[in-house]
């Protein structure tokens, strides 16, 4: 609900939101706040009005259609009527071939297949890359977005704590460490226990039996393991049995300050090491943020974690601003006023506490890896969770709409020009007209242009190098 990477530390009279995992024990709770007054509730409250503020995009197609079909009539009038006074015998049949010759080529069919054909390309062409985009409004904003809002867990980072690092004190190993602070480790529900028993299991360490395990809530664990005393946990729960050494102090100093969980482990009475937990970034996160700048993007992130931890992260992935420490509330009046003083915004988020945000910006993006709540508030998914994706998603919108105005211009000369010649104005100079035949056939061509020319959008490159 709040984004943390790690679990908190609750104590008596904190507290706790709808939509909260307890890690391990029990505890009694009060309710205050019940149906719509909980968080949960506000959140989904939040998420209905901000899509219900959107306001739906004109379509140029639209706006042409409306002026150019009444055209379309009154040419096709003009032409029966002067035709019928000044026009060669059979001056009625020639007005009515000339006056039908119009309708029909005034037909604005490439006018209307001009925007859907291009969006319903774009769309499968999103899907292809990744990209799941639910309508033609997201895909037409995208390439005016000069903001983008980022949460940090699970959209910048993995969002699931691993084992990063492992310090070994003097006379251990890595690997027995691992080995006893894994099989410990094993007893225990707490969410960095799971990480230090999978990044054990990643590197195939055989698990031994354990005795006598004890848990300390917010102090650590402890046991026999085969046949060894053995602590887990902070370094005051540590310090208790054994001293710790100046260089694993000093170590584990080093790791906190870079937002790394950093556990002490001590080994019958002696300091034998450290563990580090965190969550790590995404290996392609980096490249999506520099290639965002690359286009001119603004990179904010707004985060329920704590703030070390966030702007050690806005400093790895060089990001513009970070504000920490944000309530889903919070994160959505934010976006409402980056909105406001005139910046076109896309929130890219994986989380219940993302969602009002993703529903109050003009393009709402959410990870394929993350909640439902999300994925729902959002105009575009990105599949496996990828920020590039969103690069992608840009580049494609500018290609979609280059495409739109592409096949309007297609349309417009089309009928521009085969509305005069169907009129017959060539008819004073050469003695030629155009037959409601031929006047059909220029119609399909312009439509096959259109047509045609979107599908160019399958095979156009979404890279860096792509011309936009």
């Amino acid at each position: 609900m709040t984004g943390a990477q790690m679990a908190v530390e609750m104590a008596e009279g904190h507290g706790v939101v709808r939509g909260t995992v307890n890690g391990t024990g029990s505890f009694l709770m009060r309710a205050d706040r019940v149906g719509r007054e909980t968080m949960l509730a506000q959140i989904v409250e939040m998420c209905s009005q901000a899509q219900r503020s959107r306001a739906p995009i004109q379509r140029v197609a639209d706006a042409a259609a409306s002026y150019f079909v009444p055209v379309g009539v009154a040419a096709a009038m003009i032409t029966f009527i002067a035709w019928s006074v000044i026009g060669p015998d059979p001056r009625l049949a020639h007005a009515l071939v000339s006056a039908v010759s119009v309708l029909i080529i005034a037909c604005p069919c490439a006018l209307g297949l001009a925007t859907p054909m291009s969006i319903m390309v774009g769309v499968g062409r999103g899907a292809r890359e990744g990209g799941l985009i639910k309508n033609a409004e997201s895909l037409e904003i995208l390439r005016k977005v000069d903001t983008l809002v980022v949460d940090k867990t699970g959209t910048l980072t993995a969002g699931r704590p691993r084992l990063t690092e492992i310090v070994a004190a003097e006379s251990f190993s890595e690997k027995k460490i691992l080995q006893l602070a894994a099989s410990l480790e094993q007893q225990s529900e707490h969410p960095l226990a799971a990480a230090i028993v999978a990044g054990a299991r990643e590197r195939e360490i055989a698990f031994v039996p354990v005795d006598e395990f004890t848990s300390t809530t917010g102090g650590g664990v402890a046991g026999l393991v085969d046949g060894r005393r053995v602590l887990v946990g902070q370094r005051s729960f540590v310090e208790e049995s054994c001293s710790i050494p100046a260089a694993l102090d000093e170590a584990a100093t080093e790791f906190q300050q870079a937002g790394q969980t950093a556990m002490f482990v001590a080994v019958d009475s002696q300091a034998a090491g450290l563990l580090v937990v965190s969550d790590p970034i995404k290996e392609t996160t980096a490249d999506a943020v520099a290639a965002l700048h690359q286009m001119g993007l603004k990179v904010i992130m707004l985060t329920g974690d704590n703030e070390q931890t966030a702007r050690y992260v806005a400093r790895q992935l060089d990001i513009d601003d970070v504000e920490a420490g944000m309530k889903p509330a919070e994160k959505h009046e934010r976006v409402k006023q980056l909105r406001a003083a005139g910046h076109v915004v896309a929130m890219a988020g994986d989380g219940i506490n993302d969602a009002p945000a993703l529903a109050a910006a003009d393009v709402g993006i959410a990870m394929g890896t993350g909640t439902d709540v999300a994925i729902e508030s959002a105009g575009v998914t990105l599949v496996n969770g990828d920020l590039r994706g969103i690069v992608r998603a840009i580049r494609l919108s500018r290609q979609v709409v280059k495409n739109i105005h592409q096949n309007l211009f297609f349309a417009f000369v089309y009928n521009g020009l085969g509305i005069p010649i169907a009129a017959g104005v060539l008819y004073p100079l050469l003695g030629v007209g155009m037959s409601p035949i031929l006047a059909a056939a220029a119609m399909s061509l312009s439509s096959v242009s259109v047509i045609g020319n979107a599908l160019r959008l399958r095979g156009q490159k979404l890279s860096e190098k792509s011309a936009l």
